[in-house]
């Protein structure tokens, strides 16, 4: 028997049920973590509510930063410096790598924020 979610899948390109799953991390912390480096806590004037709203309105997608439609890279400038900021998929244990990112139930998203120099 079919689930909602595989008939909903099955709908949906591959491509953009992965951007929807990056979606509702980057805007709502849902489905994964996100993890900011050393670099981006120490910024002068830092506050994580304020990036936390970049990230979610951030639109700034093209062919170079998401050249397979997903949604999983993007940059900023805040707090005075370039920040980049990707999402990475794990199984669910995040040991390995997941073997479907169209899966929310294979996979744990991760959210990194790096300063352009770390990247």
């Amino acid at each position: 028997m079919i689930t909602s979610e595989q008939e909903r899948c099955a709908l949906v390109p591959r491509a953009e049920q992965i951007a929807r799953l990056n979606d509702a991390l980057r805007q709502r912390g849902e489905g994964g973590g996100i993890l900011l480096t050393g670099g981006v806590q120490t910024l002068d004037g830092f506050c994580p509510l304020e990036l936390m709203a970049a990230l979610a309105g951030y639109t700034g997608f093209d062919p170079d930063n998401d050249p397979h439609g997903e949604r999983d890279f993007g940059d900023l400038e805040l707090f005075g410096a370039d920040l980049l900021w990707k999402i990475d998929y794990y199984d669910p244990d995040c040991r390995y790598g997941s073997d479907d990112p169209a899966d929310s139930k294979q996979t744990v998203r991760i959210l990194t924020v790096m300063l352009a120099e770390e990247y």
